[in-house]
């Protein structure tokens, strides 16, 4: 096809799908369209994903004559060279390179690696001297999420975020605590009513107590121990509170900077700010019980380790217990096969 056939953009608002994955492009995020005509001459764009745009050899093209190139950030530009190279030595091989040669370096893979639950990602690397790119398609209980930098914001929907976090479509996550330190050895924990005392009638970032004084001991020991500490926690007001979503950033976000502070270790932490399953809605595939907080970090935020599910393990209070208001933590660490503890099991004792 040619390069005057497809065009780049970034997405106008959520309303578009990808021809390729079926699901919604994100407002904001890049998008590729292969254009062609229709009976009466007018032209038919299909949109798709970055990275889920045909790799075919048929779509080689030259970037820089895509229509759209010039009003692309720059980060995004380079994402489209990488893409014309690694295209480029696709054609070349399908041309009768050498043999079954694999087109790109021994370390640039496409690839699809089995997850907990029979879930893969499809890694897409392309190479431009001795750079490479990394374009992720999560999938995370069937539904296919792909990850871009370009897609990271500072902002969730109308709210700001305090500095050092940042939102991915229905999450937001602290970016890099200082001292944090990746790892095959995963505790994560859920943090209102498992690490924090918390109310839902008691709005700010200083409305929290300390759940067990044993907390800043026993995470400090883990750190030492090799152990990288991570928070998974959902918090539905953040999407719910239209006219008030500001203040319910605000107060999340400040309860847990000030409970790093507190217990003084670097923690990572995701917020699953979207909603469980109500009429009409597909379920978040970020919000507890469901993967994808998990999977994102997995992928994405450890430095491409390994993680070793036998010594990680998971604490959070929803273990569907008669007191408790869900089974949500206890589910989440059954679907990835991790072990589960209560707090007052494990910070009790």
């Amino acid at each position: 096809m040619a390069a005057s056939k497809i065009v780049a953009e970034y997405a106008k608002s959520n309303r578009s799908s990808c021809k390729e994955c079926s699901n919604s492009i994100a407002g904001g995020t890049l998008r590729l369209g292969l254009v062609s005509k229709d009976t009466r001459g007018f032209d038919i764009k299909k949109w798709h994903h970055f990275s889920c745009f045909p790799a075919d050899s048929q779509h080689i093209f030259s970037a820089e004559k895509i229509q759209g190139f010039s009003t692309l950030k720059s980060s995004d530009q380079e994402a489209l060279k990488k893409l014309e190279v690694g295209r480029d030595k696709q054609l070349k091989d399908s041309d009768g390179g050498e043999g079954n040669k694999k087109t790109h370096k021994e370390s640039d893979v496409s690839e699809f690696v089995e997850l907990g639950e029979r879930n893969s990602k499809k890694l897409k690397l392309s190479t431009s001297s001795n750079e490479a790119e990394l374009e992720t398609a999560l999938s995370i209980s069937d539904v296919k999420i792909a990850f871009s930098i370009s897609d990271v914001k500072t902002k969730y929907k109308d709210a700001t975020l305090l500095p050092k976090w940042k939102a991915f479509q229905t999450i937001i996550f602290l970016e890099r605590d200082d001292g944090l330190h990746d790892s095959s050895k995963i505790a994560a924990f859920d943090f209102d009513g498992c690490l924090a005392n918390t109310s839902v009638k008691r709005i700010g970032p200083n409305e929290w107590k300390l759940l067990y004084p044993s907390i800043p001991e026993k995470l400090q020991s883990l750190y030492r121990d090799g152990y990288k500490l991570v928070i998974y926690t959902n918090e539905s007001n953040i999407e719910r509170w239209k006219n008030k979503r500001q203040l319910a950033v605000d107060s999340k976000l400040g309860r847990l900077n000030n409970f790093i502070e507190h217990v003084k270790v670097p923690i990572q932490v995701f917020v699953a700010c979207g909603l469980g399953k109500t009429t009409g809605q597909t379920e978040d595939p970020f919000r507890k019980p469901k993967t994808g907080m998990w999977r994102i970090m997995e992928q994405q935020f450890n430095s491409g380790i390994p993680i070793d599910m036998d010594q990680s393990f998971y604490v959070g209070d929803a273990a569907g217990r008669v007191k408790d208001h869900s089974d949500a933590d206890i589910k989440f660490a059954q679907a990835l096969g991790l072990k589960f503890y209560v707090p007052e099991d494990y910070f009790g004792a």
